[in-house]
């Protein structure tokens, strides 16, 4: 028995559409399985964070001692024990009762405790929700759903939590003009130099200091969105969202720009690009007069720039560099940890 050409043709082609089909399939499965993993991680964090809130709640409760703080208590109690579906109204009644406390009669280390505790609530809260719509993104995907790829693992569910204003913010004692979220990045070039800006106050333009590429998280913007339109902003350079890695460091700042107090959370990412000359085109005319030069910086060169007297922002950048690079190259997404 023989077969035409054509027929052979015709079995290679289905062959190679089979196979095709089944490499897309198992690669999708397996970053669906990634996925749910990561949502399952962030939603831990994000479990860790609340009960944070709870205890520093309970410590700010038992100091003030009224009819409201017992309230407060049980309402965190209850939160606490709540079940998943039901965590997100309790959470919110929390909220809702912390905000009529008056937080002037609270010693200032616990006003910070909770500062600190909401600003973790929030950020770990974006991050989980950033990775259920990652996932539900790809699980709601019609050849996705058509071949079972995500299995029998339930859909992932965001978490929203009332972003009110923070505790340092409403107390006397830690006044703050605004408080914000920003994305930052580590812009590695291939001999692992980074690129930092020079910069000055506005109310102090004789002080100068060097950052990295970043800013505020505008509404509706993701960390990594922000990060893409920040870096384009301050160097013209357009990077693929997928190329960055992170976030891989978590930096709280609070500190005066332009005579106004800001609470800075300020959450690290890490990028590898050819070394380039930035272009300022997309700065505001506030940017454009107080950002003032640009270098790609070894370790060397950043301990150098400390020692003449200027500021390099974060703290210990130049022994971050290796980790930095580090990140780049593994496989996996880095924890986030807290830097200066």
């Amino acid at each position: 028995m023989t077969f035409s050409a054509l027929t052979i043709f015709v079995i290679a082609l289905v062959a190679a559409f089979v196979f095709i089909l089944g490499l897309w399939a198992y690669s999708t499965a397996n970053r669906l399985d990634r996925l749910h993993v990561r949502s399952d991680l962030s939603w831990h964090a994000l479990d860790a964070a609340l009960a944070r809130r709870a205890v520093v709640v309970r410590a700010i409760a038992a100091g003030i001692g009224s009819q409201e703080s017992r309230r407060l208590v049980a309402l965190a109690d209850q939160a606490e024990r709540a079940d998943r579906g039901d965590r997100e109204y309790a959470e919110n009644a929390v909220s809702g009762t912390l905000a009529t406390i008056d937080l002037d009669r609270v010693r200032p280390q616990l006003v910070a405790e909770l500062a600190d505790a909401e600003a973790r609530v929030l950020i770990a809260r974006r991050f989980h929700n950033d990775a259920v719509r990652d996932t539900l993104a790809l699980r709601t995907r019609r050849p996705v759903r058509w071949l079972h790829l995500g299995g029998t693992a339930p859909l992932p569910t965001y978490f929203e939590i009332t972003e009110r204003t923070t505790a340092a913010a409403r107390s006397k004692s830690l006044t703050l003009d605004s408080t914000r979220t920003s994305a930052r990045v580590v812009m590695l070039d291939g001999d692992g130099r980074v690129l930092l800006l020079r910069g000055h106050d506005p109310a102090v333009p004789e002080t100068f200091y060097w950052f990295t590429v970043g800013g505020a998280v505008e509404k509706g913007e993701n960390l990594r969105s922000a990060a893409v339109r920040e870096i384009l902003e301050e160097t013209g350079v357009t990077v693929d969202p997928d190329g960055l890695r992170g976030p891989m460091w978590r930096r709280v700042a609070t500190f005066s720009w332009d005579n106004r107090m800001i609470r800075s959370e300020e959450l690290f990412f890490v990028v590898g690009v050819a070394s380039f000359e930035p272009n300022y085109d997309g700065f505001t005319e506030l940017e454009r007069r107080t950002v003032t030069g640009h270098r790609w910086c070894s370790a060397g060169d950043i301990a150098a720039l400390a020692e003449s007297g200027e500021s390099v922002y974060p703290q210990d950048l130049a022994e971050l560099l290796v980790e930095a690079q580090s990140v780049l190259r593994q496989a996996g997404e880095p924890e986030v940890r807290a830097i200066r």
